[in-house]
């Protein structure tokens, strides 16, 4: 009993010692923050205080998400002028002015307010809004409000924030992003809405745009897929005379989401997900190439799902004709024919469009299309018209006036436009690829074609795999019935061309093989450089492969992916022709310990990204989704300028976009790149990419083979399990390739070294989606730790599986019984 007494004297003894805090969601002048404390959203929410990055003395004073780790940061008051090594104070003065000082005292921010009031306050909102109001009135978004962090945005954009432009001064709030993921002064891009023409929503790099978000057309802006928004948020635009204002609120109060615009110019929306305590990446922008400002030059259109990408409008052509290539398209178009104005012209419709850029347009609310349309005929400098707003069948009148300039197919948020031409062009459709936003067919020659002449092009098409006399356009029907169809729109070159071009298939003309066949570098007459993939009659692959890989590619366009330019099939030959890619894989450089060292790490984080940016194409932001199945470093070809192309698609496989994976018996690949779940059960998804893209990043870092690394005196491990180990050591650094005179950025190493090992974990749910590592790629300001890689031997399969080695890293098969 006494010892009892003893000890509970001292524990309130030493209790009456501790400080008790009650969490603060407001201070007054007499109550200054100091740079240990912090203020906390009346439900919660938010917190907002004094904060630093690691390794770093500079003290920020900002608000972030309450109870979410790690720490996203919304706002950041002093954000391009950090309190250097000492200890910060935030106080709010007697009229009402906020103040940050440095440990002497020194005026580091200040709000600079020129109204006051007598009794001031600063308070945390639970939108994380910092107010300061008078005390004495109860009402925080009253006229009591002298100041508040919604009027000066950061890098992000939440829910009740207002983005205003003001159409009189031209002055606007814009999003600015963060110089680096850990230094939030103002970085190079910007987000606001331009007030010339009709005002629409861009992103800028200085006074340069790099995309445009577009218009509002009643229901959002033309160029965001609506999609499932409408479920979450709602969302507001206001147009008066003097001002417009854009914000978004929540449907349901628990939902938690920022929009933000990283330090490489990307717009993002993430939902936070309390199930598996993790952001989840619902929207990005730009999605694709289309989405690159004028990319396509002027009167042109952009389709990321055709080849090329851009094209004349109707009644347009090249500037320059014999320089229309992605090199130049900036170039854009102009008339064939002057429009004819007093003579009369004509309108060609456009359906699924991005509108184009607004900055030369007229609008006006009241008047309808019809009335839009005449107002257009009458005015001969007007090259198109459309609705204003699409809402109950459409209404409004927009006009644009001089060249058309950003304009692309955008199936799931586009609407109709009317191009002005000239009257003789209207019954021409000779230079168009689209009608009404979509791909054209095959043009069969007549404007009417009888039955008998659809029996005889049925019979030339089914005849054509055996006999081909010359190179054109072909529509390429696979597959025994409907069910197996597939249609394919390709240049199809004859045999004996490519067989001069590669000089009748000569030995010395071969640059690779693997499991398709040989590549053959070829030159044809014109000059032009081609890579040649000939299907070796003893090829594991075979038809389906060949026939995969071609309705595949043909379907796809992407800066990343590389571009099949035809085909060749005469007997049983058959040819693939691809773009040349004059610095071959990836894997002869980082493999080669000559050619490492002309590889510096500047360039190996660019191609790491140039792989991430294409397969998120192929995952997420194609028409189709692809599992490319075989992703490893001898199959990422480098261009003239070191950009990386994903190529060899013959393993690749479909799936719906609601399917979440995928079986097969015939498990093909190649092993040390194949996921666990993949390689002993067959079962596939996006994350056995996922687990791929793990392995070639860290080979990249190391500049050694996952399947032919071992350590002295551990000959059973691998380079993920070196990785592992090193990471788990605090050593990750030693994983790095030689790497003398090479300036390093340590931070992005470190990165990637992480990136890859939470891309190889076994489980695949643990692994990120594609989306997610683009985004740690640009800058997440802290990633999950990861878990250990299934790098044993017996987790890579059973006695069925793949030896521990394949010849020339080609693929190998085995089945399993189901």
């Amino acid at each position: 009993m006494e010892i009892n007494m003893v000890t509970l004297v001292c524990f309130l003894q030493f209790f009456s010692f501790v400080p008790i805090f009650s969490a603060l969601d407001s201070i007054t002048p007499n109550q200054p923050l100091h740079y240990n404390e912090t203020l906390i959203s009346k439900a919660g929410s938010f917190e907002a205080g004094f904060f630093s990055f690691d390794n770093s003395q500079r003290q920020y004073f900002g608000i972030w998400f309450n109870r979410i780790s790690p720490r996203i940061f919304v706002w950041v008051a002093n954000r391009d002028t950090p309190i250097e090594n000492s200890s910060g104070v935030f106080r709010i003065a007697e009229k009402g002015n906020l103040f940050i000082l440095d440990g002497k005292g020194a005026i580091i921010w200040s709000t600079n307010s020129s109204d006051t009031v007598q009794n001031p306050v600063v308070q945390l909102l639970d939108s994380a809004n910092l107010v300061v109001k008078d005390r004495n009135n109860s009402n925080p978004d009253g006229d009591s409000v002298l100041w508040q962090s919604f009027d000066y945005p950061g890098d992000t954009f939440l829910p009740g924030m207002k983005l205003k432009s003001n159409l009189v001064t031209g002055e606007y709030r814009a999003l600015t992003s963060w110089r680096s993921s850990e230094d939030p002064a103002p970085g190079g891009f910007s987000l606001h809405i331009d007030t010339h023409g009709l005002p629409q929503e861009i992103i800028t790099k200085g006074k340069i745009i790099t995309s445009r978000i577009g218009p509002w057309n009643g229901i959002h802006f033309v160029g965001v897929p609506w999609g499932k928004r409408q479920q979450f948020l709602n969302f507001s635009f206001v147009l008066t005379e003097q001002e417009v204002s854009y914000e978004y609120g929540l449907l349901n109060s628990s939902t938690v989401t920022r929009y933000f615009i990283t330090p490489t110019g990307l717009v993002q929306r993430f939902f936070w997900s309390d199930q598996t305590q993790r952001w989840d990446l619902y929207a990005v922008g730009p999605a694709d190439q289309c989405e690159t400002y004028a990319i396509c030059g002027a009167n042109a259109n952009c389709d990321v799902n055709t080849s090329p990408l851009c094209e004349c409008l109707k009644g347009f052509t090249p500037k320059f004709q014999e320089k229309w290539s992605p090199d130049n398209w900036s170039d854009g178009c102009i008339r064939r024919i002057n429009l004819g104005c007093d003579n009369g012209d004509g309108f060609m419709k456009y359906e699924g469009i991005k509108l184009p850029d607004t900055s030369s347009s007229w609008f006006n609310k009241s008047i309808n299309l019809e009335e839009c349309k005449k107002l257009c005929s009458r005015n001969c400098s007007c090259t198109a018209y459309a609705n204003l707003d699409i809402r109950n069948g459409g209404s409004g009148c927009l006009l644009w006036f001089g060249d058309i300039v950003d304009m692309r197919i955008h199936a799931t948020a586009g609407q109709d436009i009317y191009i002005r031409v000239a009257a003789s062009e209207l019954g021409d459709t000779s230079n168009s690829r689209h009608f009404n936003g979509k791909r054209l067919a095959v043009i069969l020659v007549g404007s009417s074609i009888s039955i008998i002449g659809i029996m005889v092009i049925g019979f030339i098409i089914r005849a054509w795999s055996k006999k081909l006399e010359k190179p054109g356009i072909l529509k390429l029907i696979f597959g025994k019935d409907k069910k197996e169809k597939q249609d394919i729109n390709l240049p199809a070159f004859d045999l004996s061309i490519i067989a001069n071009a590669t000089n009748q298939f000569s030995a010395t003309n071969i640059i690779g093989e693997g499991g398709f066949g040989p590549v053959y570098k070829g030159v044809m007459d014109n000059g032009q450089e081609i890579a040649v993939k000939r299907l070796s009659q003893h090829s594991r692959q075979g038809p389906e492969e060949f026939k995969n890989e071609a309705m595949l590619i043909a379907n796809l366009q992407h800066r990343n992916l590389v571009k099949l330019i035809g085909f060749s099939i005469k007997d049983d030959e058959r040819l693939l022709i691809y773009e040349y890619m004059p610095n071959r894989s990836l894997d002869c450089f980082i493999f080669d310990q000559d050619r490492t060292k002309f590889l510096n790490w500047d360039q190996r984080f660019q191609i790491i990204c140039g792989i991430a940016r294409g397969l998120l194409y192929l995952h997420q932001d194609s028409r189709l989704r692809i599992i490319h199945r075989d992703l490893k470093t001898s199959n990422i070809l480098l261009d003239k300028n070191m950009n990386p192309k994903i190529s060899d698609f013959g393993l690749a496989r479909i799936i719906g976009r609601d399917e979440a994976q995928t079986k097969t018996k015939k498990v093909v690949g190649t092993y040390g790149y194949m996921s666990p779940e993949y390689a002993m059960h067959g079962s596939f998804s996006v994350k056995s990419d996922v687990f791929s893209f793990g392995v070639v990043v860290l080979e990249i870092v190391g500049g050694r083979r996952n399947t032919e690394f071992s350590v002295p005196h551990d000959h059973n491990t691998n380079l993920l399990a070196f990785a592992w180990e090193l990471w788990n050591k605090g050593r990750p650094l030693e994983l790095l390739y030689a790497s003398e005179g090479d300036s390093l950025t340590v931070d992005e190493l470190l990165r990637c070294i992480q990136i890859g090992l939470l891309c190889v974990q076994e489980r695949p749910e643990d692994r990120p989606d594609m989306s997610y590592v683009i985004l740690m790629l640009n800058g997440e300001r802290q990633l999950p730790k990861p878990r250990e890689p299934p790098f044993h031997p017996h987790k890579f399969g059973s006695s069925g599986s793949c030896p521990p080695k394949s010849i020339n890293e080609m693929s190998c098969t085995s089945l399993e019984a189901r």
